[in-house]
């Protein structure tokens, strides 16, 4: 066994390979650490890209009932930006943790 074992230290074209695998994940420009966070910049991106298109058809769906209905539309300036008719007005109520 010990002979297997040195006969493989002292192989020449297995130290070549190993230095060169252990140059490829430690050394190089591409290196598994950097390969890592590549993998995960681009999960991240992707879970941002599902949530923008989510929020982008809720968006196309607000503006269509915003266009088809009246009221939809002044539910939603009141309710979004404080808006108020004439001779009216507007209390806003702030709740303890937000005034913090």
């Amino acid at each position: 066994m010990l002979r297997f074992l040195l006969r493989l230290v002292k192989n020449k074209y297995l130290i070549t390979i190993f230095a060169f695998m252990v140059w490829l994940s430690v050394f190089d420009k591409n290196n598994l650490v950097y390969q890592y966070e590549l993998t995960t910049t681009l999960k991240n991106l992707r879970l941002q890209k599902e949530y923008y298109i989510r929020e982008i058809r809720s968006d196309r769906q607000t503006a269509i009932e915003l266009k088809t209905n009246q009221k939809n539309l002044e539910k939603f300036a009141r309710e979004k930006y404080l808006m108020k008719k004439d001779g009216e007005d507007l209390f806003l109520i702030i709740p303890e943790e937000q005034k913090k």
